[in-house]
């Protein structure tokens, strides 16, 4: 054989072995994404924390309330949640009380912030109950504990008027 034809054919199997090798590591790399699980659904948050400026109108659609049941009612937290939303409030979560959860009254509004707007147009709807902070409270939004003495809820304004600039947790926009 001449020269020329033996390094064609060296080079023919140098590209041979070249294109074998990056078809093997597409190979493996291809099964690899494979056996790779699917990534977890991602639940979409209840509230997000939503900036509102001094003069911006507070809607109850703007507060999400979570309702926790303290009292001996079965079913009270999701009927009183129910309500709420009835009345245009943002519907956080439902669950009982933590044991041993004591009320003042026949329920409290906990906040994680105390100076909470949600809490004014909260308040119009449940009286005057006490407002009490809980910073650990994981619940989204305004926490309305609800105890044996709570009846229904009581027509209130739709909206606020904001005095000072407030961070609320409200409803994510889609």
């Amino acid at each position: 054989m001449r020269e020329w034809q033996l390094t064609a054919r060296l080079r023919t199997a140098i590209t041979l072995a070249a294109l074998l090798l990056l078809m093997l590591l597409g190979i493996t790399w291809g099964w690899a994404q494979v056996l790779k699980p699917f990534p977890g659904k991602v639940d979409a948050p209840i509230c997000v924390d939503t900036t509102y400026r001094t003069g911006d109108e507070l809607s109850v659609q703007d507060v999400t309330v979570s309702v926790f049941n303290a009292s001996a009612r079965e079913g009270l937290a999701a009927r009183t949640l129910q309500q709420l939303e009835d009345a245009g409030f943002s519907g956080g979560e439902t669950a009982n009380a933590p044991k041993g959860t004591a009320l003042s009254g026949p329920a409290e509004i906990w906040v994680k912030k105390p100076d909470d707007p949600g809490v004014k147009l909260l308040r119009k709807r449940v009286g005057k109950v006490p407002v009490v902070e809980h910073p650990e409270n994981t619940a989204a939004g305004i926490t309305l504990v609800v105890g044996d003495q709570f009846g229904d809820l009581q027509d209130g304004p739709d909206s606020v008027v904001l005095t000072d600039d407030a961070v609320v947790c409200s409803p994510p926009v889609d």
